[in-house]
């Protein structure tokens, strides 16, 4: 159809689309934010909310009771192993200057020193049984924090089970949430669509048409991105069902159209020459020409022939002459190509509803022609 468009028409057609994707942003923009701000109307759900407190509390404190236990006797463990570390180094130096000084004794022979001999050996003794002191008190300090670690991990293991039951709940939870903010989307885009497909159906060739072209977009958006992705799927069965009904009622529309379409053209084929000019619009005219349809019933025709006057399929005419020179011209044409001369024949003013003399859009080739939308 842009072929039969004035230049001027065609860039104020460009830039009323603009405007139309320049609306259609603003409104997604919008809409954008009222969908991302949805979520916060439901309340931020944690597993606290789900857990059985009166049981988790005290394991709780139990764990952490454990835990500073457990440091606490850790610490000192490491004290003790020193001294632990120390007494052997201490009981070592004793048995090894004990061994040397019963060698010398040997050697020499001397039952003077039998005295010195139980000193020594009781001093020995005496560092053997510092070693064991202390050996003691690190089994003592490892059964504490065997005993801790224990207590941890029996607290640990029952809150588990709490919290294993608190987590299903909330999952359960969360997905009740997810139903009521895809509800609130589709409460929000519902009437959207419906109101796109109303415009669609009556509004699309207003005179505010950018607007309802803008308006479309946006619903579309909103369906397709904001509302489809977070369709439920539960297995995906839900997503399948929607879209089986969705191509149902698409292909039943588009069904019931095709065959309201043909309906129509099939009765217009049945109307004489004279009333089917009457329902065509010049641009729609002129725009199905320069695709090498016939106006009338929108099938092939080769123009290019210049035996071919009428519509081979409808009989509508496509081609006379020109009162004037006789010229072969368009019988959709309003003026003669070769002289110019008017090819619409005047109307009376009182057949034409009043029309200006001289008016274009007053008169059509053999009948009165609807003004080009």
């Amino acid at each position: 159809m842009s072929k039969s468009l004035r230049l001027s028409e065609k860039w104020f057609r460009r830039g009323l689309w603009l405007v139309a994707l320049a609306f259609a942003s603003f409104l997604i923009g919008l809409g954008g934010a009222i969908v991302d701000d949805l979520p916060q109307v439901e309340r931020a759900l944690e597993l606290d909310d789900f857990i059985d407190r009166p049981a988790a509390e005290p394991l709780r404190s139990t764990i952490k009771a454990s835990e500073a236990a457990e440091l606490q006797a850790t610490r000192e463990l490491e004290q003790v192993r020193l001294q632990q570390s120390a007494a052997r180094q201490a009981s070592a130096n004793a048995r090894e200057t004990f061994g040397n000084w019963i060698a010398t004794r040997r050697a020499t022979a001397q039952p003077d020193q039998d005295t010195e001999l139980i000193a020594r050996t009781k001093a020995l003794d005496a560092f053997k049984q510092k070693e064991d002191e202390v050996q003691r008190l690190v089994n003592a300090q490892q059964q504490v924090v065997l005993d801790a670690r224990h207590a941890e991990q029996r607290a640990r293991e029952a809150l588990s089970l709490l919290e294993r039951d608190a987590r299903e709940k909330l999952d359960a939870e969360y997905r009740r949430v997810e139903l009521r903010v895809f509800a609130y989307r589709l409460a929000l885009t519902l009437p959207l669509l419906v109101v796109a497909g109303w415009l669609f159906a009556k509004k699309r060739k207003s005179t505010y048409w950018p607007f309802v072209w803008g308006f479309i977009f946006f619903a579309l958006f909103a369906f397709f991105v904001e509302l489809v992705p977070y369709l439920p799927s539960y297995g995906g069965y839900v997503r399948y069902v929607v879209g089986i009904v969705v191509t149902v009622l698409v292909g039943r529309y588009a069904i019931v159209a095709l065959n309201a379409y043909l309906a129509r053209q099939k009765l217009a084929e049945q109307q004489p020459d004279q009333v089917r000019r009457e329902e065509l619009s010049y641009d729609v005219a002129l725009a199905r020409l320069g695709k090498g349809v016939c106006p009338g019933c929108e099938r092939p025709v080769d123009l290019k022939n210049d035996e071919i006057d009428f519509c081979p399929h409808c009989g509508i005419g496509l081609f006379d002459h020109c009162g004037q020179c006789e010229t072969r011209k368009s019988a959709f044409s309003k003026f003669c190509h070769a002289c110019g001369t008017s090819a619409l024949p005047r109307v009376p003013q009182a057949a034409a509803g009043g029309s200006a003399p001289g008016s274009v859009d007053s008169f059509t080739p053999g009948g009165p022609l609807k003004p080009a939308v």
